[in-house]
C-alpha cells in the first residue's frame, strides 16, 4: 500500500489527511507531530488566554476519528529527510518511510537580530504550553509589554487586559495592519487600543535586557522613546518558515518550501503546504507566502488532490479573520493593490467595510468589522471580477448580496 507520511499536525496536516480519505484514497497515513493528535491554533491568543477552552477543546477531531479512517498518529519530531531513500528520520532516531511525503511543519516564530530577543525568558505564542505559559503570568496589575501590535499581539492584547495586565504594545507602524485590512478599518482598530486601556508606543524595539533583580524583570529599549519596564515581554512579530526539514532534504527554498500549483515541491514526492510553503508560478515568479488558517486547508486540499491523482480544486480569495476587545474583523483579496478604496460606514459614522477598488474598477479587496455578510458578497465580487458601482458600495442601503450577483 502506497504510504502518505504528512509531518506536522495543525489545520494543514489534519486537512491533508481529512481531503485524502474524501477523495478515496485508500493508502496507508500517517501524521507525526510532537503534540499528538491535531489541533487547531487561532483560539490560543484567545479561548486559551481567557479560560473558556482547554486544549482538548481544540482538537480537529476526536481520536476515534483517526481510528476509523485509519490515519495514524506519531508523538515525536521529525528531524531530517532522506529524499532519495524516502526516509524520515524522528528525533528519537526511529525512521519512517513514505511513498508521499507532505510537509505541513508551518513556521517558527520571528526572532529579531537584536540584543536580548533570544533570551529564554521572552514569549511567543505557537503552543497551547505556550498559551498556558503566558496565561499562568498575567494576573492583575502586571505589566506586560508585546513587541508586535499585528493579528496575534493585538489578540493578546485584548486577552491580557481581560485577565487584569497592564499592557503596552510596541511597533515600528503609527497604526498596524494598514496593508492586511486598508488605512480606514486599520485605524477604527488602532483606536480601540486605547479605549481598552492598551498604552500603544510607536517605536523600534531596539534591545530587550533581562535582570532578576528589582521591581520589574524586563527593560525594553524603544527608539526615539524612553525604556519600558515590564514583568513579562511577548514577542509576537510574525514567523519565518521552518526550513530545517527542508534544507536535509535539499529542496529549493526561499523564505519558504518552494512549490508548484500541486503544492509539489523541487524533489519529487515531497509537497508542502500552509504557512512554509511558497508558490513559484510557471515563469519563475514566486508569490508571498500565506499565513492564515484557510490557506493551510486550501493548500492541504490541492495536494491531497494531487497525490490523490484528482483534478486540483479551484479556491476563491484569500480570506482570514481575527478578533479582538469583543469585535469580529474579516478580510478577503488584497488590500494593498494598486487602485482606491471606498468605505461604507455603519450607524455611528464608523468605518464598517473597506472596498478596495482596482484601476480598472474591479473589487479585488475587502475588510469588515462584525459584518461577515459584507465579506461573502465582497469575495464573489472579487473572484467573478465584478465591477459595481463605488457609490453603491458606500451606501449602507444598498443590499451587497445583489451587487455581487
Amino acid at each position: 500500500m502506497a504510504h502518505t507520511l504528512i509531518i506536522g499536525g495543525g489545520i494543514g496536516g489534519f486537512s491533508l489527511a481529512q481531503s485524502l480519505r474524501k477523495l478515496g484514497w485508500d493508502g496507508l497515513i500517517t501524521i507525526v507531530d510532537p503534540h499528538g493528535l491535531p489541533y487547531d491554533r487561532p483560539p490560543l491568543s484567545k479561548e486559551i488566554m481567557q479560560g473558556t477552552k482547554q486544549h482538548d477543546d481544540l482538537l480537529l477531531a476526536p481520536a476515534e476519528w483517526f481510528e476509523e479512517n485509519r490515519v495514524e498518529i506519531v508523538q515525536g519530531e521529525a528531524i531530517a529527510v532522506d529524499g532519495v531513500n524516502k526516509t524520515v528520520t524522528l528525533k528519537d532516531s526511529q525512521k519512517l518511510g513514505y511513498d508521499n511525503l507532505v510537509i505541513a511543519t508551518g513556521g517558527v516564530p520571528r526572532v529579531l537580530p537584536l540584543p536580548g530577543f533570544n533570551h529564554p525568558k521572552i514569549l511567543s505564542l505557537r503552543t497551547t504550553e505556550d498559551a498556558e505559559t503566558l496565561k499562568s503570568r498575567l494576573s492583575p496589575g502586571v505589566d506586560l509589554a508585546i513587541v508586535g501590535a499585528g493579528l496575534i499581539g493585538a489578540e493578546l492584547a485584548g486577552s491580557a487586559v481581560d485577565l487584569g495586565a497592564q499592557v503596552t504594545l510596541i511597533d515600528p507602524a503609527p497604526v498596524a495592519l494598514v496593508p492586511a485590512v486598508g488605512e480606514e478599518i486599520a485605524t477604527r482598530l488602532h483606536n480601540m487600543h486605547d479605549d481598552h486601556g492598551v498604552t500603544y508606543i510607536n517605536g523600534l524595539t531596539e534591545e530587550i535586557n533581562y535582570h532578576d533583580d528589582g521591581d520589574h524583570a524586563f527593560t525594553v529599549k524603544i527608539k526615539g522613546h524612553d525604556s519600558l519596564a515590564a514583568d513579562v515581554v511577548v514577542v509576537a512579530v510574525g514567523i519565518t518558515a521552518e526550513e530545517a526539514l527542508a534544507r536535509s532534504a535539499e529542496l529549493d527554498f526561499d523564505n519558504g518550501i518552494l512549490v508548484d500549483e500541486a503544492q509539489q515541491s523541487s524533489v519529487p514526492g515531497i509537497w508542502a503546504i500552509g504557512d512554509c510553503a511558497r508558490t513559484r508560478r510557471e515563469d519563475g515568479a514566486l508569490e508571498r507566502r500565506h499565513e492564515h488558517w484557510e490557506n493551510a486547508v486550501h493548500t492541504a486540499q490541492t495536494a491531497a488532490a494531487a497525490i490523490a491523482g484528482a483534478d486540483l480544486p479551484q479556491h476563491g480569495a484569500g480570506w482570514f479573520w481575527s478578533d479582538r476587545y469583543g469585535v469580529h474583523v474579516e478580510g478577503v483579496g488584497d488590500m494593498s493593490l494598486p487602485g482606491s478604496t471606498v468605505v461604507r460606514k455603519d450607524s455611528n459614522g464608523h468605518p464598517a467595510v473597506a472596498f478596495r477598488i482596482a484601476n480598472d474598477g474591479r473589487v479585488v479587496g475587502a475588510a469588515a468589522v462584525d459584518d461577515s455578510m459584507a465579506v461573502r458578497a465582497a469575495r464573489r465580487m472579487i473572484d467573478r471580477g465584478l465591477s459595481p458601482d463605488p457609490d453603491k458600495l458606500a451606501d449602507p442601503g444598498e443590499n451587497l448580496k445583489k451587487l455581487a450577483r
